[in-house]
């Protein structure tokens, strides 16, 4: 397997973009990322998208998407794996250049959200259609279980819950492509609306419009770029059962520990190596469970280390500098590549008042539905 790089990213501003279509949005991230990489060309295209075909009636999206790109003719594919999407589609590009079937390939992703669609029922396709939404459990729902079984286990409290979102609306008015760039308090959490007990409005991501895209391709072409050297140490993935009943223990993510373990090991890194984490906030419990699977806290004591401002940009475990999904927005499809675009921009220390200070090793975590699938990628700013 030859090493891969990063050498270009794009992205949109993220929000209601009622002025841009879903066309409109993976063309203006990708020709940023191919103007940041300064590339004249690219051999494969993989488009991460959740449901296009649910939110805009659009399916056959990757021909589409490489037609109006101007690169009709090339080997473009749709990658869907729920929320996953992004990162995933990243990953086929790593897996391609890392082969060698391809030099330089553009892997992104994409979601049209605010267009007329039922977004509950398009959402809800990415739980077990039989056995949960079926029933009427949405999302918000799965997720009120993971974080009463969460609670119920380790003590953790709805303060703690409040403190996450608190904290990625901090950071997140540092990000310029943020969908929500505002402060928010603890007590504004704990007053907005219910929505699935213990879960409040300001407990979940939003619906949002964006995409984003990055250029992925060998060291031969990296290092003959001139751009920053961002190595893609590690790519790996894992999946879970998909129905929460299935799992043995609803406090966990098993996809996202079986992901990291093979991660760290791939990078021959171990979680306090990293530098900077983005992780996978579709709801604040998500983000508490997670940094547990990474193995950045002990299980049980994230409530407390997000609480004591540990995962605070100037904290020892800077987690969601970019906004998280909380602040950033969720195009579902966009997501994942999103993650990776933050990480990057911090290796390479253009994160402006977001920049983590001497950031070398940075983590993306990026998973589908109730955690039925995880993507994650380690990667390493070369000096």
């Amino acid at each position: 397997m030859r090493d891969v790089y990063i050498i270009g990213v794009g992205m949109t501003k993220f929000g209601e973009l009622w002025d841009k279509s879903l066309r409109d949005l993976f063309v203006e991230a990708s020709l940023q990322a191919i103007e940041n990489a300064d590339v004249d060309h690219i051999q494969s295209m993989y488009v991460g998208a959740m449901s296009a075909g649910l939110f805009v009636g659009q399916e056959h999206i990757a021909s589409l998407l490489s037609d109006y790109l101007g690169n009709e003719g090339i080997p473009a594919t749709h990658v869907e794996s729920a929320c996953a999407s992004g990162g995933i589609a990243v990953r086929q590009g790593y897996i391609e250049v890392a082969s060698g079937i391809s030099d330089i390939v553009l892997a992104g992703g994409v979601e049209k959200m605010n267009d007329g669609a039922d977004v509950t029922f398009a959402l809800a396709t990415a739980s077990d259609q039989e056995y949960e939404a079926f029933h009427g459990v949405t999302f918000p729902g799965l997720y009120a279980m993971i974080a009463r079984a969460h609670m119920e286990k380790y003590g953790t409290t709805r303060e703690q819950l409040a403190e996450v979102a608190v904290k990625n609306h901090e950071h997140g008015l540092k990000n310029p492509n943020a969908q929500f760039q505002m402060a928010i308090s603890r007590d504004t959490v704990m007053k907005s609306t219910m929505v699935a007990d213990p879960l409040r409005l300001l407990d979940c991501s939003p619906v949002t419009d964006g995409a984003a895209a990055v250029i992925i391709c060998s060291e031969d072409v990296a290092k003959k770029s001139g751009r920053p050297l961002v190595k893609l140490r590690a790519s790996s993935q894992a999946t879970d059962y998909l129905a929460l009943h299935s799992r043995k223990d609803l406090a966990s993510l098993p996809s996202v520990a079986r992901a990291a373990k093979k991660a760290y090991k791939d990078a021959d890194t171990k979680p306090e190596d990293i530098d900077v984490f983005e992780v996978h906030d579709c709801f604040t419990i998500a983000e508490l469970v997670v940094i547990e699977e990474l193995g950045i806290v002990e299980r049980g004591k994230s409530g407390a280390a997000v609480e004591a401002g540990i995962t605070r940009l100037g904290g020892k475990i800077p987690v969601n500098t970019s906004g998280g999904l909380k602040s950033k927005g969720h195009p579902v499809g966009a997501t994942g590549t999103a993650q990776i675009i933050e990480i990057v921009e911090q290796l390479r220390g253009d994160a402006g008042d977001r920049q983590v200070t001497d950031a070398r090793l940075g983590l993306a975590q990026n998973m589908g539905g109730s955690g039925g699938s995880c993507v994650i990628h380690i990667l390493e700013g070369i000096s």
